[in-house]
């Protein structure tokens, strides 16, 4: 089974660390943040990737070559311009011919692939989603009222929410659903609703980061950096 690892993007916010370095090969405890990523597929047996990459990608492409010394099989596509989620992946159209999968390059996660291929086939859907379940404390108090008076309050409530991974399990028929250029989240899956199209929901709450600010990036280094520190003493 084919992967599409989306590693095309300049990672603005994460400037001045990624004026050099493409997100995906920002270090985390040691490691690029991209071979994380493919060393979680690999254990799920997603071993034929193909990497969608732009903005300064001789790094990721010399760093990592055909794919071999880490156990996968790798092959390019090289982007000349933004083509955001849905339009890297186009140019495959015709040339995929059974279920895939598609996932970023500068997100960390345990998710099991295994179980969501398998959660994809047994839905029988084009399309599945992978949902991160997480519950985020609100700012304020909650006040509930009935005629005019409190009946109840609670402070700072935590707010349950499933949040889009942009972790994908697709049939090749979506390509029929995409435009140039176009975003999954904002066009092609607006686009499968309004065609009665059924897109399956696979949640789960493991370990998901999405590293989009400084203070994410800083804080994850150093996290897996005490992690290590804790393996190698206990060695």
């Amino acid at each position: 089974m084919k992967t599409f690892i989306l590693a095309g993007g300049e990672g603005t916010r994460l400037r001045p660390y990624t004026y050099n370095t493409p997100k995906p090969m920002l270090m985390v405890g040691g490691k690029p943040i991209l071979q994380y990523v493919i060393d979680n597929l690999k254990r799920a047996g997603l071993k034929d990737l193909i990497i969608t990459c732009g903005y300064k990608h001789e790094q990721i492409t010399s760093y990592f070559g055909d794919g071999s010394k880490f156990g996968v099989k790798m092959e390019y596509a090289i982007e000349k311009e933004k083509m955001n989620t849905a339009g890297s992946i186009l140019p495959y159209k015709g040339k995929v011919k059974e279920s895939f999968v598609v996932v970023m390059g500068d997100h960390l996660t345990n998710i099991d692939m295994t179980e969501m291929v398998k959660s994809h086939k047994k839905s029988g859907a084009m399309a599945t989603i992978a949902l991160y379940r997480s519950s985020l404390p609100l700012e304020y108090g909650v006040a509930k009222t009935e005629g005019g008076n409190v009946t109840g309050f609670t402070e700072k409530p935590l707010l349950a929410h499933l949040y889009n991974t942009a972790i994908y399990v697709f049939e090749p028929e979506i390509f029929d659903y995409i435009k140039d250029k176009e975003d999954f989240a904002k066009d092609v899956f607006p686009r499968l609703l309004a065609s009665k199209k059924k897109i399956n929901a696979y949640v789960f709450d493991d370990v998901w980061f999405d590293i989009g600010r400084i203070s994410d990036y800083e804080r994850l280094d150093e996290l897996f950096k005490v992690i290590k520190l804790a393996e190698d003493l206990k060695s």
